[in-house]
């Protein structure tokens, strides 16, 4: 019998690094943590230090090795992931050409808005089944090749962050089925389009690409400099995992076909998926927005993502503090969570209405415009504090149900994992909103288990991902939270109310964005 009774999850996500080792049955043994930092800058961009990237990803994995008894002697293989969408640029030498961009990146967003208008437009989205947006590759290699010319002269490769790690850790340049697939290619060959690469206009640059690998049938070894930083064996069998929303999908059970949920993913963003047993099953929308993305196999999860979810609630609490401490009173956020739950369940629903896009790369699910702002309307003078925190609750679960609606309908169970879950009102309020039940999983680290089942599969433990999540999924998941009928049809009247005045917004938000600029 082997040794071999460990995998490794590696999941670079926006805020915080980890490496997680679980046991061949999906039981997490031990996590190893870094905060990320990244930089805000003047022009809309945010961009994070690759190599700072890669030495906190060293390190995590350094500190997992000594809490783990004989780690690297059992450590079958190692997946990474990470957070998805931006650019990560290398040269010859494989070193970085500038800092990565990443997907909250807003510089190119006159660059999105004239893609996604564009007569090309459409046979981008039909072949991708993706709309274009101001977070992707694409559209960042489109502004540089009009705005920064030289980046682009100095690359030799276009990587995404879990891509870059990948690099790091085999010497492989390689991008993966899901983020190589939604950005540049056709979801139905899982493959580059060149049809889709010409339409950008990007055919000049189809040599900063990659290869696509499928990380469930390929893997590569841990080279000798990279085992020598991290403490690991030279060898090891390194995968590359889907992007890290497709493997929360997995570790957090959206992949189940005789159920085909929906996923919600609350976590710094909003992500809304549902299952797609086939490309045949796809739904395209006359929007042309969303993602679709390859599951290993021939399903898919087909996706709304909300640019900000949890990131309204941080702003309203932080708001909330700054009032305080023009009083001389320190509060701070945590103690404004602990006694959330019910100051939202007591507060009077539709006493204002919220909409979610506090993100200043504006929104891109269930319609992209990089000028969409939140906002609360409807108030008075009898509208409270509390009114109005209720009204970002609502606001995101009627976001929600806004995604899945423009998605086909809204699945007959919801799976829910991020920060959110763990609040008791927001599961009540999500069930009633989407008139749907909703379960949790027991799995607090949902990214780096999908990353880690997927080098499960790929190292020969399972026959196929179906088989990794009946054992290292579906013993976690919790018992359903089932919708209030009197609170869902509560929702049903606030949703229509929500949708109206959101499609009155975008004429407000460019001449708003207008004026931002001619302040500027």
């Amino acid at each position: 019998m082997s040794d071999k009774d460990l995998i490794i999850g590696i999941d670079a996500g926006t805020s915080v690094i980890k490496a997680v080792a679980f046991d061949l049955s999906g039981h997490q043994i031990a996590l190893a943590s870094r905060r990320n930092e990244y930089t805000s800058l003047a022009n809309g961009g945010v961009e994070q230090d690759m190599n700072r990237t890669w030495r906190d990803t060293v390190a995590v994995l350094g500190e997992l090795v000594e809490a783990v008894p004989a780690c690297a002697s059992r450590c079958a293989a190692v997946a990474v992931t990470g957070q998805g969408d931006g650019t990560w640029l290398i040269d010859r030498n494989g070193n970085p050409v500038h800092d990565g961009w990443l997907w909250l990146d807003a510089r190119a967003a006159e660059t999105s808005t004239q893609l996604a208008e564009g007569a090309e437009s459409h046979a981008i989205y039909k072949r991708t089944a993706t709309g274009l947006n101001v977070c992707q590759m694409r559209t960042h290699l489109c502004w540089m090749r009009d705005n920064a010319p030289e980046l682009l002269k100095q690359a030799s490769t276009a990587l995404h962050c879990k891509d870059w790690l990948y690099f790091k850790l085999t010497g492989v340049l390689a991008s993966d089925i899901s983020e190589g697939v939604f950005t540049f290619g056709d979801y139905r060959t899982r493959d580059y389009s060149p049809e889709v690469i010409d339409a950008l206009g990007l055919a000049d640059y189809r040599e900063l690409l990659p290869p696509i690998i499928d990380g469930s049938v390929v893997s590569h070894g841990l080279s000798d400099e990279a085992a020598k930083a991290c403490g690991l064996t030279a060898g090891t069998p390194i995968c590359l995992g889907l992007v890290d929303v497709m493997c929360s999908a997995l570790g957090a059970g959206l992949y189940d076909p005789a159920v085909e949920p929906g996923l919600t993913i609350l976590g710094s963003t909003g992500m809304h998926m549902r299952f797609v047993p086939d490309a045949e099953a796809v739904v395209l929308n006359d929007a042309k927005c969303g993602y679709t993305m390859p599951f290993p196999g021939g399903s898919f999860a087909q996706m709304q993502t909300n640019m900000a979810a949890t990131l309204n609630i941080d702003w309203a609490l932080g708001i909330a503090s700054q009032v305080c401490a023009t009083q001389n009173v320190s509060v701070e956020p945590e103690k404004f969570l602990a006694a959330m739950d019910d100051l939202v369940i007591g507060a009077r629903p539709g006493s204002a209405f919220y909409h979610p896009y506090i993100s200043s790369a504006g929104e891109r699910g269930p319609f992209t415009n990089p000028d969409a702002r939140a906002s609360w309307t409807g108030l008075d003078q009898g509208t409270t504090w509390a009114d109005m925190l209720r009204a970002v609750f609502d606001g995101l679960i009627l976001a929600a149900r806004d995604c899945y609606e423009t998605m086909g309908t809204v699945p007959g169970e919801i799976r829910l994992t991020g920060g959110a879950a763990k609040s008791k009102a927001f599961r009540t309020l999500l069930a009633a909103g989407l008139g749907a039940p909703v379960r949790t999983i027991a799995q607090p680290e949902a990214g780096a288990a999908g990353a880690a089942m997927i080098a499960a599969v790929q190292q020969g433990l399972f026959e196929d991902v179906a088989s990794a999540v009946d054992i290292w999924v579906m013993p976690h998941l919790n018992d359903a939270e089932l919708p209030d009928e009197e609170l869902t049809h509560l929702y049903s009247g606030l949703f229509d109310t929500y949708l109206e005045t959101r499609r009155a917004l975008p004429h407000v938000w460019s001449s708003q964005s207008k004026a931002r600029r001619e302040l500027s």
